[in-house]
């Protein structure tokens, strides 16, 4: 394989605010250092045009930066440079095993137990960092394959302690086919993504009409008396996707998504959470009409699918 490699040097007089500043930087990309300061990463390209930034960055300070492609290191197998990854990881990898180790004991503690709103939140954040973790795990550390199942494992311990919630009955696609649509106006998150999904895969030709008055011959979504709705501590759009059996792997992550910006319980750590809540509040406030939040919604959405389905494939190789 081949490797990024990226080396830098800043005239003496340039202020220790900016060194730690690219070190610190660095270190957030996950790249390991040889000796005589050479920062290496895989050759992707999310990391060369993270290296190609940093080289801006050195070169605005009157620096000198190069980014180089390298076949292989003569004195480090390919397999030794692999392990210097791992390495890097696993320091970060055992912190959060610790942390879940201490989550676990609360769980089991009669006294804590009956706090289960504040062992979700923290789980969440351990879910966060884990995710963190895992963008810079760019050859899958064992260490990371044994945090992943702990946290599995505490999720569905979790789990166990909250109401079961009802199971909702099949639906199959061609009857809801040749359709007309409604749901409240003001489409937000959880309508957003289910027009999304009635769109790509259940009609591409549907009708969707945002009124508080829906036709006897509509079906309603996320509104009062719909077909498709909250269920137990499911969002609409997770409601759709277990009636409609629609199990791709980037669904679901939507589905995690879709779920914290709308429940807002914990029960997911998903890093694009943040900023597509960001997004959709701003798209509020500037007073979009309800087809054109659709129309931003059903392809900002479509996007986000390409994007977790391409990260589902890599995952899986």
């Amino acid at each position: 394989m081949t490797w990024l490699v990226f080396s830098y040097s800043l005239l003496s007089q340039s202020g220790s605010s900016t060194r730690v500043g690219l070190w610190r930087r660095l270190q957030r990309l996950g790249a390991v250092v040889l000796k005589n300061s050479l920062y290496v990463l895989p050759d992707r390209e999310d990391c060369r045009e993270a290296f190609q930034w940093l080289a801006q960055e050195v070169q605005q300070a009157k620096g000198d930066a190069i980014v180089m492609n390298v076949d292989r290191f003569e004195s480090m197998s390919e397999s030794e440079m692999i392990k210097l990854f791992h390495n890097a990881c696993k320091e970060k990898y055992e912190q959060l095993d610790q942390q879940i180790a201490a989550l676990e004991k609360s769980l089991r503690a009669r006294s804590e137990r009956k706090n289960l709103l504040l062992i979700s939140k923290k789980l969440m954040k351990l879910e966060q960092g884990y995710e963190n973790v895992t963008r810079l795990d760019f050859f899958d550390s064992p260490y990371g394959v044994h945090v992943a199942s702990r946290l599995r494992h505490l999720k569905q311990s979790l789990s166990q302690e909250n109401p079961v919630i009802k199971t909702v009955p099949v639906a199959a696609l061609a009857a809801f086919r040749d359709r007309r649509w409604v749901t409240r106006p003001r489409p937000h998150v959880d309508r957003l993504a289910c027009a999304w999904l009635i769109r790509r895969f259940i009609d591409p030709t549907a009708v969707i009409r945002y009124s508080t008055q829906p036709d006897p011959d509509e079906v309603r979504f996320d509104m009062r008396g719909a077909e498709f709705g909250h269920e137990g501590n499911r969002c609409t759009f997770e409601t759709m996707l277990l009636r409609f059996g629609l199990s791709d792997p980037a669904l679901q992550a939507i589905a995690e998504i879709v779920h914290e910006i709308d429940l807002r319980d914990g029960r997911y750590a998903r890093p694009e959470v943040a900023g597509l809540d960001v997004i959709l509040k701003g798209w509020l406030l500037e007073k979009l009409s309800d087809q054109e939040l659709e129309s931003h919604g059903v392809a900002l959405f479509q996007a986000m699918h390409a994007a977790l389905s391409r990260q589902s494939q890599e995952a899986d190789r």
